[in-house]
């Protein structure tokens, strides 16, 4: 998951250890632990993809403030504990900040006097903005090519920023302050052992529009809108009890970090979708949040109808090459910010992903399994069908059978599959692939885009669209297997650079292709020795490029890091074709590794093997939390249990390999159209209670 179209790879900016970050649909905030921010760092108030606050530092008597600890609440808000340094043996005031973030920023500031004197302090948030795009403040390319401007009236400071036609805004206020160019100053009288308060808010503007803040000083927090969007998420959640305290933990982590994530369009707030993670991606994604929604539907289900629905409101309709727009074609990514490339034509959305479409049908598919309402499905079904035209009209460059992508544009991304960084396709040698590329992943994908489409078409009793589907998947599982396919290596090529060479490295990618079940029967065993093996396999999770590669670097991005989402679908492969085993084993490493990070798994991790290193060594710029990251426990678990819904035939298997180690687990509210079902298994096996008469639950044991 590169940056936005145009920002170069690299590292993002310098980051404090132990940083704090809030957020709420698209806005974040990054501080460190005490709740100050530094713009020396990648931190700020960061709203419609812009830094509308830099530097926010609190000084009492002119000096920071001690900082003690951090009590975190819901994604949304923190309150951060801090004393002033004491001038004899003893403490006099404790400060306490609640923070809040919604349409920007709420800052509660309460002053204890802890002694029997009347305390006569001074209070000061110093303040700046810079206005700077997410990606520059990430990528350390902070710029003012625009014109700054800052009015201190009364109580209020306005800070502003203009750029041509473009304008942003912010307001930053509080009763009883005193504004400044550089910030808010109160004089401040503390009671013996009383307290003083004030609240700051942060208001943002667009064009010149003041937005209204989400949480307003004549209402309770409680009764904001975040505030409730929390509560009816909690109380549409499943509830997970487990023997393994660890795996409880993990699982929790994952479905309040979802939460976190979530997303929504201003003009339909009811649909929620899911962003690609915090903090540097708090937007929609194509790929990332349709495979986040393919990984957490055992447990967040909901999220794929509303990222269906977001991404079909935003498919494309039109050919236009600066942006990559295809008719048909599912979009890489929104960005508001105006550093984003587009921006200066009007564009806000960037197309250039070539598997984004193809899973946008893989999902609608999955969901029907699940049993999605005939309403959604007739909704999507026909931008479904746009989405297949695409890959064969446009996807398809050269009539091949395969999809292919080459960037349109020089803003572009130069790879377009999920390995988007500018060297993350090569061969075994180490030098670059050459686009047009047609990614191994990519022809999967496709692949189990048209039996989806087919099962669709069945259950509807559309026997030709069956027919057509059916073929056109069996014909290119043939040609795949044949073009793709390096007997000498016992792998798939990674793909076919734009000789039709096959680009010969040994990657993950091919553990996608045993997910989507293009490889053909005869070819897996040897697929899977390999994904499996020391090269690639790390002890924590699948490498990206095996060590035996020339490009292999265990601390690179995706030439031989670990990404856990990337494991969850090679494990889920494996499973598929009958090697238990091993993708328990990757299961199993996977949710170890959790344990290391708190229960939350990083967007990536070092590829250092783990009989090197006694923990898995987090990558030092991984989003936390990051959605696929937190969706891949989920998927494991169904893995695990082998849990295949397949509402329209009335039935729902399960095979079962579930470690020893795990325990018991029980799944309560488990949602299958429309009927909430526990789900339980321990040694004794696996049980389901609560589903519709009509429905068939098949137990089969594993075999291999």
């Amino acid at each position: 998951m590169q940056p936005a179209v145009g920002s170069p790879a690299g590292e993002p900016a310098t980051q404090v250890m132990d940083a704090v970050t809030l957020v709420e649909g698209s806005t974040f905030a990054v501080s460190g632990r005490s709740g100050d921010m530094n713009p020396d760092f990648a931190q700020g108030l960061f709203f419609s993809d812009t830094r509308i606050v830099s530097a926010w530092q609190l000084l009492v008597a002119g000096a920071p403030v001690q900082h003690l600890t951090l009590l975190a609440g819901d994604p949304y808000r923190a309150t951060f504990l801090g004393r002033v340094a004491p001038r004899g043996s003893q403490t006099e005031l404790l400060v306490e900040r609640h923070r809040y973030i919604g349409n920007g920023m709420r800052e509660d500031l309460v002053l204890c006097n802890l002694g029997n004197q009347e305390l006569r302090t001074t209070v000061s948030v110093a303040l700046a903005a810079d206005f700077a795009d997410v990606f520059a403040v990430k990528d350390s390319r902070v710029q003012y090519p625009g014109e700054l401007a800052s009015d201190a009236d009364g109580d209020s400071l306005r800070l502003g920023f203009r750029d041509g036609n473009a304008h942003r805004g912010v307001r930053i206020s509080a009763a009883g302050a005193v504004a400044a160019r550089n910030g808010l100053h109160f004089e401040v009288t503390v009671p013996p052992r009383g307290t003083w308060s004030a609240s700051v808010l942060v208001v943002p503007s667009l064009d010149g529009h003041e937005l209204p803040p989400s949480f307003p000083l004549d209402r309770p927090v409680s009764e904001s809108v975040p505030a409730q969007r929390v509560r009816t998420w909690r109380g549409g959640s499943i509830r997970i009890d487990s023997d393994d305290v660890e795996l409880r933990r993990t699982l929790r982590r994952s479905m309040q970090d979802l939460g976190a994530l979530r997303i929504a369009d201003p003009e339909h707030p009811d649909e929620i979708a899911v962003a690609a993670g915090a903090p540097w991606f708090m937007a929609l994604f194509g790929r990332d949040s349709l495979l986040t929604s393919y990984l957490a539907l055992t447990m967040e289900p909901d999220l794929a109808v509303g990222t269906l629905r977001a991404l079909a409101r935003t498919q494309g309709r039109r050919e236009e090459a600066s942006t990559e727009e295809q008719p048909g074609r599912i979009l890489h990514e929104t960005r508001l910010g105006l550093d984003f490339p587009l921006i200066q034509g009007g564009g806000s959305v960037y197309y250039g992903t070539a598997d984004a479409t193809p899973l946008f049908v893989v999902l609608l598919g999955e969901l029907c399994r699940w049993g999605a309402r005939a309403v959604d499905v007739d909704e999507l079904l026909p931008h479904a069908d746009r989405a297949l035209a695409w890959v064969e009209h446009y996807g398809d460059r050269d009539g091949d059978g395969f999809v292919e992508y080459q960037p349109m544009t020089s803003k572009g991304l130069a790879n377009q599959g999920w390995k988007d960084s500018f060297d993350g396709i090569n061969f075994a040698d180490g030098s670059l692939a050459q686009a047009p590329i047609a990614l191994c992943e990519v022809q999967g994908y496709v692949y189990a885009a048209y039996l989806a489409r087919a099962e669709i078409a069945e259950a509807r009793g559309d026997t030709e669209t069956v027919a057509r589907f059916s073929d056109r998947a069996a014909a290119l599982k043939r040609s795949f297997n044949e073009a793709f396919w390096l007997p000498d290596r016992g792998w798939f090529a990674v793909g076919l650079d734009r000789d039709k060479r096959p680009i010969d490295s040994l990657t993950s990618n091919i553990g996608h292709c045993l997910w989507s079940g293009i490889v053909d029967e005869d070819k897996a065993p040897q697929v899977a020795q390999h994904l499996i093996s020391p090269e690639m396999f790390s002890g924590w999770g699948v490498r990206t490029l095996a060590s035996s590669m020339a490009a292999y670097n265990p601390m690179s991005y995706h030439n031989g890091s670990v990404w856990p989402h990337d494991s969850a679908l090679v494990a889920t492969g494996l499973m598929r074709y009958g090697f238990v085993e091993s993708a328990q084993r990757i299961a199993v490493g996977l949710l170890e590794a959790a344990v290391s990070f708190g229960g939350r798994l990083p967007e990536l991790m070092c590829g250092f093997d783990r009989a090197d290193y006694p923990e898995p060594i987090g990558y030092p710029t991984s989003c936390s939390p990051q959605a696929w990251a937190s969706a891949t426990p989920m998927q494991l678990v169904r893995m695990l249990l082998g849990l295949e819904p397949a509402i329209p035939e009335r039935r729902v298997s399960l095979a079962p390999a579930w470690p020893d180690q795990f325990g018991a687990l029980t799944i309560h509210d488990l949602q299958l159209e429309g009927a909430a079902m526990t789900l339980q298994v321990d040694h004794a096996g696996v049980r389901v209670v609560g589903l519709p008469e009509d429905i068939a639950v098949q137990v089969r044991p594993r075999s291999g």
